[in-house]
């Protein structure tokens, strides 16, 4: 989960590692003391400002990665790295020279940033050459052995390293689970609009055409136009009631309603209908299909054909609708044939569309045989 601040988990990784990061400062109060210690010199004041420095540019780098991850960037780039990487080893090699073998202490963290900022191998060969170079430094400055602190060295990068890859880890978790739920947000917003277009097409169409009859009926059967303007009146309330069973993603078609609707429409728009008589025979996993296939092929008969007769014919599994009109053109290539595919391809099951001769258009939805 995103917030205004970043991911969850780089939130509270900023919220809790700051806080740690700055408790691991306490092991730069050596140098300081010892510059204290010598502050009647300039080298130790120098001392002085160059720990509390390297303390305050190392925070900064810390807070400036949580920052870049909080918005879903695992490290910055080299050309901004290198130069905090500078600032941190001249501020060491500051401390080193001002305050003797306790400004080595600056060794361990200056290989966490490095694991921090630079990417894997280069952190890693970076923190494997401190290690190695407090081991130099202590053995020709005469400070003893630095084993001790090199180890410390290795064992800091080694930890930062697993830590550094837990948290790019859970971001990488947190963006695929955010383009999951963009793609789901997405996806339902497709259903909507093609589901939506399939009601809205279909009962506007009707609603148009019986409009147009109830027009004409007005100055020579009364009585009828009153019964075709009822009609509007139940077919829009129908219609409602299936945009608001679409959005809320609960809707199911009826193939024996589709089929009575689909008469009606046909019948309205001056179009002899041949329709079947019973729809038993059709398995329950395709009867949504072949409803939506009844109400998209006779929706675009009505619209687009200019016919005089469609036939729609059930089987068990397959379902036409053929019209003799002047071909559909426009829906073969519309929106409504689209999801139409959609819903038999996600049903296995196959849309083939023919012109029978001399013309007409058949929209044949069949279900595919398993093997």
């Amino acid at each position: 989960m995103t917030t205004p601040d970043g991911p969850v988990v780089t939130r509270r990784w900023g919220r809790f590692g700051f806080i740690f990061a700055a408790a691991w400062t306490v092991f730069l109060f050596q140098p300081f003391l010892d510059g204290w210690a010598d502050r009647g010199h300039v080298r130790g004041w120098v001392g002085m400002i160059a720990t509390l420095a390297f303390a305050v540019t190392y925070l900064a780098m810390f807070r400036w990665s949580h920052t870049r991850r909080a918005h879903n960037e695992f490290r910055p780039p080299l050309n901004q790295a290198l130069p905090v990487m500078v600032a941190l080893f001249a501020l060491a090699a500051v401390m080193t020279l001002a305050v003797g073998a306790s400004g080595l202490s600056a060794a361990v963290f200056l290989a966490v940033s490095a694991i921090i900022l630079l990417p894997a191998w280069l952190g890693g060969i970076t923190a494997l050459a401190i290690a190695v170079l407090v081991e130099v430094i202590s053995t020709a400055m005469g400070w003893g052995s630095g084993t001790g602190l090199s180890l410390g060295v290795c064992a800091a990068a080694f930890a930062m390293f697993g830590v550094t890859k837990l948290i790019n880890r859970n971001i990488e978790l947190v963006r695929e689970r955010e383009e999951s739920e963009r793609l789901a947000v997405q996806e339902e917003r497709t259903r909507m609009a093609r589901d939506l277009h399939d009601i809205l097409g279909h009962s506007l169409t009707v609603i148009t055409v019986k409009a147009e009859l109830a027009g004409r009926l007005l100055d020579i059967d009364l009585d009828r136009a009153r019964t075709e303007v009822a009609d509007l009146e139940r077919l829009s309330r129908d219609a409602l009631a299936d945009v608001r069973q679409a959005v809320q993603g609960i809707r199911g078609l009826s193939l024996p309603m589709e089929i009575a609707r689909a008469g009606e429409a046909l019948r309205a728009a001056g179009i002899e209908a041949e329709l079947p008589g019973s729809t038993e025979s059709v398995p329950t996993g395709l009867r949504e299909l072949f409803a939506w296939t009844v109400r998209e092929g006779v929706t675009n008969v009505v619209r687009h054909s200019g016919a005089t007769h469609c036939a729609v014919t059930v089987g068990e599994r397959d379902v036409t609708v053929v019209d003799n009109g002047s071909g559909c053109g426009e829906f073969a290539h519309g929106n409504g044939l689209v999801g139409l595919r959609e819903r038999a391809a996600a049903a296995g099951a196959r849309v083939v569309i023919t012109h029978p001769q001399p013309g007409g258009f058949s929209l044949h939805v069949l279900k595919e045989e398993v093997p």
